[in-house]
């Protein structure tokens, strides 16, 4: 009988924790302590890694505008390329370091228990539809902070950016971030969760792709939200429970009020009547809005639960001990 199946959507804190400089010594102490509390959920679930890439790709996009100008003077590249870039420095840390622990604590294979089980990254793309709305209204902030001198210039260099005011902070440029449909590879996931490996893939809410008249695909320039990627990738691979590991151990109604009130557990009417009421107050301003979208979608998509807490408390939260958890 097959282990469940677990997604784990990592956030940005499970690499690179607040004012972090997001040193390579760093990240590896941070996806080290996470990899710890995979480990703890392992002989009970098959696994399904996925995670964010805020930080790396704006890293990326920092660098890349950095040696655009004289002397080295050297391309900016595509967005779709930047996600593909993150995904295999994201995905061969965690690769190395959760497969280091396997190797050492890990339990056997099940189709070779003579072997203990591995863990693989796949280069993941996602699919969007061209005529997604979001291509018409970038919204999306990527990449860093300019002043109006530098917003000019750039908009003479690169006519097709879009580059905006943002919220008095200085000019960003900003980018579609269209809703995924289909995890291009699902069935290299599936095939690989069958021989009974851990797989990493859809990191950063994977590389946007369309669909041509042939059934090819090409990139674009956009950026998926990396929880309804995750989403998508939970549905796309039959998973029971979709996890979202963030910067907080659970949901909170009345967040960042003296009447703040921690959820254990609740349904998905009542998360749906919570949000239409406004109850999560300012959380859904950072980055709860998105996860609570996702986690509606997978309950309506099949799913069984899922588990929003810190890395810290997953394993604890997937037993009902810590964390939110939200069911049909």
């Amino acid at each position: 009988m097959l282990k469940p199946l677990l997604v784990i959507a990592l956030g940005g804190n499970a690499m690179i924790k607040g004012k972090q400089r997001g040193t390579i010594e760093e990240q590896i102490e941070n996806i080290t302590e996470t990899a710890k509390q995979i480990m703890k959920v392992v002989p009970k679930n098959r696994v399904v890694i996925t995670h964010g890439n805020g930080p790396q790709v704006g890293n990326i996009m920092l660098q890349m505008e950095a040696g655009s100008h004289h002397p080295f003077n050297r391309p900016v590249l595509p967005m779709d390329i930047c996600g593909a870039m993150t995904q295999g420095q994201i995905g061969y840390l965690i690769q190395n370091i959760l497969g280091n622990l396997l190797l050492k604590e890990g339990p056997p294979s099940r189709l070779n228990p003579q072997e203990k089980i591995k863990v693989t990254t796949i280069v993941t793309q996602v699919v969007v539809s061209k005529d997604d709305p979001a291509f018409q209204n970038p919204t999306k902030p990527v990449g860093p902070f300019y002043s109006k001198e530098q917003a000019e210039s750039i908009r003479t260099e690169h006519p097709e950016f879009t580059i905006i005011e943002d919220a008095g902070r200085g000019y960003r440029r900003v980018v579609p971030s269209p809703d995924p449909t289909e995890i291009y590879e699902k069935d290299q996931v599936n095939k690989l969760l069958e021989a009974g490996f851990i797989v990493v893939a859809g990191g950063g809410g994977g590389i946007p792709v369309i669909k041509n008249e042939d059934s090819t695909v090409q990139g674009v320039e956009a950026v998926i939200d990396k929880d309804l990627a995750g989403e998508r990738l939970a549905v796309d691979v039959n998973a029971e429970t979709f996890a979202i590991l963030t910067d907080t151990d659970r949901v909170y109604l009345n967040y960042n009020t003296p009447n703040a009130e921690g959820i254990n557990t609740i349904t998905r009417a009542e998360v749906q009547k919570y949000l239409d009421e406004g109850a999560f107050g300012t959380s859904l301003k950072g980055s709860m809005g998105p996860k609570l979208r996702a986690a509606l979608r997978f309950i309506k998509d099949g799913g069984k639960r899922v588990i929003i807490t810190s890395p810290e408390l997953a394993a604890d939260a997937l037993e009902g001990k810590a964390g939110t958890t939200i069911t049909p």
